[in-house]
């Protein structure tokens, strides 16, 4: 059903796919649009127990593409250095696939924890609480990875060995 990778030396391990995953901050959605139009929205979200999480209104266009149609891809790019000499760029990123879902109950909780410790960790706890304890006018929504795949340039590859 997922195509493989080509060029299977560039494979990420799943290991080093998902600690992209993590550490990155913002990634592309991409769903089945208005009209039939691809569309791909960059979002802010959280790796959190195998599966992508992130916040959106409780109406919207994000909203209808996936109760139209759930299947998404969701990209992230952890690297991506120009080498002008060599006309290219050192890269590293990776795509997941899934179906979305409106997370709720304690799930919801959860992944919601989960985006506020990533995106406020710095934050006092009683600040973070409140801010759990008010917000309830979001939508969290998961996607569950049926398939994810990481690649980085040869050259990445290369030094580690």
């Amino acid at each position: 059903m997922f195509r493989g990778m080509r060029r299977i030396k560039q494979l990420l391990s799943p290991e080093d796919a998902a600690a992209v995953m993590e550490r990155c901050t913002c990634g592309i959605m991409a769903c089945a649009g208005d009209g039939g139009y691809p569309y791909a929205v960059p979002l802010s979200y959280v790796y959190y127990d195998g599966k992508i999480y992130f916040h959106s209104a409780k109406v919207g266009h994000k909203i209808d593409a996936i109760a139209r149609d759930p299947k998404v891809s969701f990209a992230v790019v952890d690297e991506d250095t120009i080498v002008s000499a060599e006309f290219t760029t050192y890269f590293r990123s990776v795509i997941a696939f899934g179906r979305a879902r409106i997370a709720e109950g304690d799930e919801y909780v959860e992944a919601f924890k989960a985006l506020v410790e990533k995106y406020s960790g710095d934050q006092p706890e009683e600040t973070k609480q409140k801010e759990l304890a008010g917000c309830r006018e979001a939508r969290i929504i998961a996607i569950d990875v049926e398939h994810m795949a990481g690649k980085e340039a040869i050259e990445f590859v290369k030094a580690k060995k």
